[in-house]
């Protein structure tokens, strides 16, 4: 399978993505290669590698037009030349609920970037019949990602507080970078949730990180989104329990692979 990646060269799902396609064609490119906002130039880039699957992970939160209109530009261009695609959505495109979301569960976002994940689900659903919408959560286990960095950074007294009513379902980057690398070679069509299991708030999951990497789980403060002027989303869990049973890569949650 030739499999092209977008965000595979600087991305932090996407550098995972192509390290789990190993053993496939990959083509991993980046903003270097194509600027998604310009669809003359994501046509180019199709044109050039001629994949069999796309993996669209490339996304920058604070500009939509990343985010929404470039999904719009490699979903058209997947479509043309008659490529899979796996567009990796988010938890986001929902408001939040005191019960989990599930596959039927109707957007309503409450963040520019949730309405930009929004635009960007809409078009690669409307582009062709071979599509996959991959909607997940906080990306973390490997001791890289952006969130562990924090939790460090708090662990050892830093300012600041993480929120305690705030639940999502994170995953594993790994977990997750293998499940889109089989969605992308299987027949799985529409939306599909891939979060991890467990749905935690921040502040436990800054503790497994700092139970994990040796550090005191107790210095970390509590604080409440819903204390916030802006709250955005607040609980939105993802129900991955039709994932569950559609892969074969298994999602863990949080409290097993923090566990270490």
């Amino acid at each position: 399978m030739r499999l092209l990646v977008t965000g595979g060269r600087t991305g932090y799902l996407g550098r995972h993505v192509v390290r789990a396609a190993a053993g496939h064609d990959v083509v991993a490119v980046g903003s270097a290669d194509a600027d998604v906002r310009d669809p003359a130039a994501v046509d180019a880039l199709v044109d050039r590698h001629r994949p069999d699957a796309v993996v669209h992970t490339a996304y920058v939160q604070s500009d939509p037009d990343v985010t929404g209109a470039g999904a719009v530009h490699v979903a058209q261009a997947a479509a043309r030349v008659g490529a899979r695609l796996v567009l990796v959505s988010s938890d986001v495109v929902f408001g939040g609920s005191d019960q989990p979301y599930d596959e039927s569960a109707v957007p309503d976002p409450v963040s520019a970037y949730g309405e930009a994940k929004v635009l960007a689900e809409s078009a690669a659903l409307a582009s062709g019949a071979d599509v996959v919408v991959a909607r997940t959560s906080l990306l973390l286990g490997d001791g890289e990602s952006k969130h562990e960095a924090l939790f460090r950074e708090l662990a050892r007294g830093a300012d600041g507080a993480l929120f305690q009513d705030e639940r999502r379902c994170p995953v594993h980057v790994a977990d997750l970078a293998a499940a889109l690398v089989e969605l992308a070679g299987n027949d799985v069509r529409g939306v599909l949730h891939v979060g991890g299991a467990d749905p935690v708030s921040r502040l436990e999951l800054g503790r497994l990180v700092a139970r994990r990497d040796g550090l005191d789980p107790g210095v970390l403060r509590a604080g409440r989104r819903s204390d916030l002027a802006d709250p955005g989303p607040i609980d939105v869990r993802l129900d991955s329990s039709l994932a569950s049973r559609l892969l074969a890569t298994r999602l863990r949650g949080a409290r097993e692979f923090l566990a270490g």
